[in-house]
């Protein structure tokens, strides 16, 4: 699995519909632990949230992982309500009416959970188990 940022100027073409939480992780300390690390990596997160339960949102395209039918699959890395979310599209696609449906891979969501837990632990140093 290798993840590629999405910067703020690209965001708006990576958007998709159906990103949905795969975890929230509450652990003290985790959550700025995260923010400082994305910051110091990866400079200005995707998008600017405003508001007190959602400051920040990093989002990557996975390479390496199949998403089929879709031809792209997403990660965000978000805060939200003190928490740190975990979000993705695998699993999902948009129809062709742009709503989200379940895919094949839906079954396999939890399974993608754990590998980008372990993923982002090893590559953020961080402890997300």
């Amino acid at each position: 699995m290798q993840l590629e940022f999405i910067p703020v100027e690209e965001f708006y073409f990576a958007l998709t519909l159906a990103v949905r939480t795969l975890d929230d992780l509450e652990k003290p300390g985790l959550l700025a632990q995260v923010r400082s690390h994305l910051m110091t990596e990866y400079g200005q997160p995707s998008t600017v949230a405003s508001g007190k339960q959602n400051t920040f949102n990093y989002v990557f395209r996975v390479l390496g992982v199949d998403n089929s039918p879709s031809p792209q699959l997403i990660v965000s890395i978000s805060d939200y309500q003190d928490k740190l979310r975990l979000g993705s599209d695998y699993g999902w696609m948009l129809d062709p009416e742009r709503k989200p449906i379940r895919t094949d891979n839906f079954s396999h969501r939890e399974q993608f959970a754990q590998q980008l837990r372990s993923h982002l632990q090893q590559s953020l140093q961080l402890p997300l188990k």
